[in-house]
């Protein structure tokens, strides 16, 4: 008689991008993040919609589980916040009256809103330590059956980075480095320095980088950091203030880098360039220096990456490139949201000593790990909101939807499950032709409402990458940022003196300028038919007729909301955008074709970040 399946719930919450994943018998059978369905980006409240859908997705009801796993530990997490408090008073005191009692209201009693959020839950409820949620995130998935660990956060109970080492199905921590020394949050530090919002906003000091130069590196290492070879660090507190108030920076930080926070919306100016340049290089060298000490400390070859810091994939290219690993993996839900992920593995594998089987390319999917529709659901919503479409075959589809981008369209694409991680991999995408010189420019502003400067990803067919980067190895989750071949370049004879953002995006760097940042690089998707066969199929279509096997790729969503969920969300964010068309599920509209949209007042609401 066959034995019953066994299902682990794991959970993140309460901090920010809460998340949920489900697994049976050690497979990953559904996650997602909670502000997918509550559209509000980065949603950190409990994830009872994700957690309905994971348990939808399995069949099964929340009695059903094995186990709830927790992805940090709060009541360590609450120890080091009021040690921290102690040891700064009275200087926190203010910040303490306002945060004390939210973690004493929620965070302390957190095992009582995991219970009443799944129902009066009363199976048993497990608890993880934050790093070692990301370590499992990272190895469990991963296709090594050995390998050494790195990761790298903002901060969990007391870790901000750890060096770890997987073998079979368990994880060993080695090496931490505590708080309050923590490279996420010194990042974060020049986030909110160049005036964007730190926990969203790391991204845009990663593109904005290219533009600056790296004038403040020497100040970063004489003043802020004491960096030692093996990278780890200790932090000069006066210049900085989460530790005591609501802000990242002090008055000393605004006098060394030559002035206060930029203010939210103005004219960026060349020091938030030159500020987000010199940050980025300090990044890449500690993450390249913590990445050598884990392969010296550990002598295994390959390498799995977790933590918020691992979605820097132009730290993770060096990584690639000079660490001396023979392969590295990285979680594409590298952040909060894949703590989930973690946990669950983690009680699988830890607490019920399960066996593991490693999976090949690896266990996550693709990271299509969200809801998909059916062709009738798709229609229905599609009817209800009174859209006009077609119905096509799948052969048609693909042809159709190649030969409009090759016609320099830009194309909704809305395929199959929603990805888990904050990238879109050609199941939530907006796509266009690389070739374009116009479209970086074109969709920043007209589709996704959003700073000129910001680069879009190619996806290439994996076997083909080598035609275009200098790329070692895959980066199927596009976390690996290397250069374009230096014979497609252009190198422009028009002069840029203090020109920047679209004025210098508009200058054609290769012949796939689209996705060539202006340092040359791309942020790199390589697609196979294993992981994602219909988007492999549908640049495979776009290559046949074009002789370019890559696309322009970056997510469905406009500026300030998560990336489409539903069809619903899909056609909303079509007829609120300047997108020309959009394939979803079996159908194909045409903007032209649909019933007049007030997409001004549309524009005019649209929720800045």
């Amino acid at each position: 008689m066959p034995s019953v399946a066994r299902h682990i719930l794991g959970v993140s919450a309460f901090y920010h991008d809460s998340a949920a994943c489900l697994i049976r018998d050690g497979e990953i059978i559904a996650a997602a993040q909670e502000e997918r369905f509550t559209r509000k980006k980065g949603d950190d409240a409990f994830p009872a919609e994700a957690i309905d859908f994971c348990l939808a997705r399995a069949g099964i009801a929340v009695n059903d589980l094995e186990a709830v796993v927790f992805y940090d530990k709060p009541l360590i997490k609450f120890e080091r916040i009021l040690e921290t408090y102690i040891g700064v008073a009275p200087r926190g005191f203010s910040s303490f009256l306002k945060a004390g009692p939210l973690w004493v209201k929620e965070k302390l009693y957190t095992d009582k809103a995991i219970r009443d959020g799944l129902g009066k839950f009363d199976g048993k409820l497990l608890y993880a330590e934050h790093h070692e949620s990301h370590a499992a995130s990272a190895f469990f998935p991963s296709p090594f059956d050995e390998a050494a660990i790195l990761t790298v956060d903002g901060v969990g109970e007391w870790a901000t980075a750890s060096i770890g080492i997987g073998t079979g199905n368990d994880i060993e921590l080695i090496r931490e480095l505590q708080w309050p020394d923590s490279l996420g949050l010194l990042y974060s530090a020049f986030t909110y320095q160049a005036g964007f919002k730190v926990n969203s906003g790391e991204y845009k000091i990663m593109g904005l980088a290219p533009y600056g130069e790296p004038r403040y590196v020497d100040a970063i290492y004489k003043h802020l950091i004491d960096l030692r070879e093996d990278g780890s660090f200790v932090l000069d507190q006066k210049y900085f203030n989460y530790l005591s108030g609501l802000t990242m920076t002090t008055g000393a930080f605004d006098d060394l880098f030559g002035g206060p926070p930029r203010i939210a919306e103005s004219a960026l100016t060349q020091r938030e360039m030159d500020l987000a340049r010199s940050i980025q290089v300090v990044c890449e060298e500690i993450v390249l220096r913590m990445a050598r000490t884990a392969r010296n400390l550990t002598g295994i070859p390959r390498l799995c990456l977790a933590g918020g810091v691992a979605l820097n994939a132009v730290a993770n290219g060096r990584v690639v490139r000079e660490s001396s690993f023979d392969s590295v993996w990285i979680q594409p839900a590298a952040g909060d949201a894949g703590g989930a992920l973690g946990a669950a593995l983690l009680g699988w594998y830890r607490h019920f000593d399960e066996k593991r089987r490693v999976v090949y390319p690896d266990g996550m999917k693709g990271a299509e790990l969200g809801p998909s529709y059916s062709d009738d659901e798709i229609e229905a919503a599609l009817t209800a909101a009174g859209a006009v479409f077609e119905r096509v075959t799948t052969a048609d589809l693909l042809a159709r939807t190649a030969r409009l981008l090759a016609e320099e369209n830009v194309v909704g694409w809305f395929q199959g499950r929603m990805e888990f991680g904050p990238r879109a991999l050609g199941a939530r995408s907006i796509l266009a032709d690389p070739r374009s010189p116009r479209m970086q420019s074109l969709i920043n502003l007209k589709v996704k409402f959003r700073e000129g400067f910001r680069p879009f990803a190619p996806s290439v067919l994996a076997e083909r990458a080598p035609e275009y980067f200098e790329l070692e190895g895959e980066s199927p989750y596009m976390l690996v940022v290397a250069p374009v071949l230096a014979r497609r370049r252009i190198t422009s004879k028009k002069p840029v003196g203090d020109q920047w953002g679209i004025d210098r995006l508009n200058i054609p760097r290769s012949d796939i300028p689209a996705v060539t940042h202006l340092d040359y690089s791309a942020r790199i998707q390589t697609v196979t038919a294993e992981r994602t066969p219909f988007y492999f199929a549908l640049i495979t279509e776009f290559d046949r007729i074009t002789s370019c096997p890559l696309l322009v790729n970056t997510s469905f969503n406009v500026r300030g909301e998560p990336i489409v969920c539903t069809p619903e969300d899909a056609y909303r964010c079509f007829m609120r955008t300047h997108l020309d068309y959009l394939a979803v599920g079996s159908f194909i509209l045409s903007k032209k074709a649909q019933p007049d949209f007030d997409d001004d007042a549309w524009q005019n609401s649209i929720p800045l970040d």
